[in-house]
């Protein structure tokens, strides 16, 4: 399956009848699927249809999306004559002509576009929209723009799937470099014991010998990384089966993030030891970037 990113963008516009529309749908990070729409209200039945696709599209994400209708209204359209008004009018002209006659005065004669410039004489139809039609091209169209809006973030989840299979190979390789130092490091560690027990025998009486060695093979338990290396390494394994699985595994990514960090500040706290608290430094940067990636992944 594919890695999806949370993040994504689509866009798309057209016209259906006497209406344009346009629709934007754009998404960001989230702990869940939070869906936040502008449609209008008048599109009967709409939302809930795009709530449901997205429902099913997506399993997280921040998505906001943005439904714009304008109806183009068209000049010669719809237009009617206000029959009473234009009788109104003519009556009106025609008392004055007639009076500009007595008066001797001569008028030019009125053109049809005179009259019908007249206010009131020329009304605009009042036609109500049938949501119906725009609603059923709408849903048509959204199949096409959630599409693009699934590639693009299958797009981004695939870079991001990438990046982070790079930075495991790079903690794989320090956790090798780790084993192989803590692996070295263990004569002498022994080698110090020996001696620290040595001297605290030299410089105390009636000491209990044999509660000594237990208290300094305790030490050595707890300076011993073999534990914290195994289990990063079972952490690699497990990030880049979850990546192979794909499907939305974020939050599994998210924890694992949590379990590698925790290995990560136990290694450099027991290292005792300037190379491999080095390396644990590394692993630590290394697995902070990871994380950053990790949030975008749904």
């Amino acid at each position: 399956m594919t890695i999806h990113s949370m993040t994504g963008f689509a866009a798309a516009q057209g016209t259906t009848g006497a209406h344009s529309w346009s629709c934007e749908l754009r998404s960001v990070n989230a702990k869940g699927l939070d869906l936040r729409l502008r449609i209008p209200e008048w599109l009967e039945g709409f939302e809930p249809f795009v709530r449901g696709e997205l429902g099913k599209a997506l399993a997280r994400g921040n998505v906001s999306m943005t439904l714009r209708i304008n109806r183009n209204e068209d000049t010669g359209a719809n237009l009617t004559i206000n029959e009473a008004m234009l009788a109104t009018v003519l009556s009106s002209m025609a008392k004055i002509e007639a009076a500009a006659k007595v008066a001797g005065v001569d008028l030019a004669p009125s053109t049809s576009a005179e009259i019908l410039s007249q206010r009131g004489v020329l009304e605009q139809g009042n036609t109500a929209d049938d949501p119906a039609p725009i609603v059923a091209a709408l849903k048509g169209a959204f199949a096409a723009i959630l599409s693009d809006f699934v590639n693009m973030r299958a797009s981004e989840g695939a870079a991001l799937k990438a990046v982070l299979l790079d930075q495991l190979d790079e903690i794989d390789t320090l956790q090798s470099r780790a084993a192989d130092l803590a692996e070295a490091r263990k004569p002498q560690m022994a080698e110090t014991l020996r001696n620290n027990l040595a001297r605290v025998l030299d410089n105390a009486d009636k000491v209990d010998e044999a509660r000594v060695a237990q208290e300094l093979a305790l030490l050595a338990v707890k300076a011993d990384v073999t534990e914290e290396i195994d289990r990063l390494k079972a952490h690699v394994s497990a990030a880049r089966d979850l990546l192979a699985k794909g499907g939305a595994v974020g939050r599994k990514l998210d924890f694992l993030m949590q379990e590698f960090n925790r290995e990560a500040n136990t290694l450099c706290s027991k290292a005792q030891n300037s190379d491999l608290t080095a390396i644990g430094l590394d692993l630590k940067s290394v697995i902070d970037q990871m994380r950053e990636q990790v949030q975008n992944i749904e």
